[in-house]
């Protein structure tokens, strides 16, 4: 392969799939259709739902239930069929969500959250993942990388150091496009977060209190080089010059969201 048919190979990879993020603008790589993505997240949530101890406690369900709704209306996805379980794992910080709109949440995030407005950080963070197409992106990246890798593999075949150079690819594939682009994503899910909590009625500066106890949480992390999440630190600096943005966006709301949320120790398991 030539330097010239690299260069055109690698011009048609960025063109043939350009897509832009809600609220932030910004381009993004897309290889993936988005039926294709809504297709797996739905797979692979049933799979989810099907080894993981789902409560069905009121108590957790509903105020989850409520904040999705809240934000769902003002995300601009009504082709999303949005759904949200809560998985009772007390000792798991965390939520996630899948192509289409599909999240869950582990009970041990609610001492984070304390609140439905803090949940409703939280979730908008999740939320926003969803409508960048942030899952899409970051398939369609590895995508991309794999085909350079295979592109580059044939240019260098006969070299005497084509083991090492393709050694020295992957690791900077990994750690100088994917991990920063999913650092990024994370960093656009918090901004695209906030901006919906506002629209939602949700006081925007609850995210500092949120992201603060999160980062008191014990546990060593990765250096921010290598870490596809964004130092504590550094996100809530972020988050903090970002706050008179999303206060532009504020829609007051009869329910600011200040209902305490359950003990996780007081939800029911499974068959509770």
């Amino acid at each position: 392969m030539t330097r010239r048919e690299f260069a055109l190979g690698g011009l048609a990879l960025c063109l043939c799939g350009c897509a832009a993020a809600p609220i932030t603008g910004r381009r993004q790589l897309m290889l993936v259709g988005e039926a294709q993505e809504l297709s797996l997240g739905v797979q692979a949530y049933r799979e989810v739902l099907s080894q993981e101890p789902i409560t069905r406690d009121p108590d957790a369900i509903e105020p989850l239930r409520r904040i999705v709704a809240r934000l769902a209306a003002v995300a601009d996805r009504p082709d999303y069929r949005w759904e949200i379980n809560a998985i009772k794992d007390d000792k798991t910080v965390n939520a996630f969500v899948l192509p289409g709109g599909k999240i869950a949440v582990y009970t041990g995030i609610f001492p984070i959250a304390r609140t439905e407005a803090g949940m409703a950080i939280i979730l908008g963070h999740e939320v926003g993942h969803a409508i960048a197409r942030h899952a899409g992106e970051r398939m369609s990246q590895q995508l991309g990388a794999q085909i350079i890798g295979q592109a580059l593999a044939i240019g260098i075949q006969g070299s005497p150091y084509g083991n090492m150079i393709m050694a020295a690819y992957g690791l900077g594939a990994q750690v100088g496009v994917l991990l920063p682009y999913s650092r990024l994503q994370e960093s656009e899910a918090d901004r695209i977060g906030l901006v919906l909590a506002a629209r939602a009625g949700y006081d925007p500066h609850v995210a500092i209190g949120v992201w603060q106890r999160m980062a008191a949480l014990p546990g060593r992390r990765p250096p921010e080089f290598l870490s596809t999440h964004p130092e504590p630190e550094a996100r809530i600096e972020d988050i903090t010059q970002f706050l008179p943005k999303a206060m532009a966006e504020f829609r007051p709301h009869p329910d600011p969201g200040e209902r305490p949320l359950p003990d996780p120790a007081q939800i029911s398991g499974p068959r509770g």
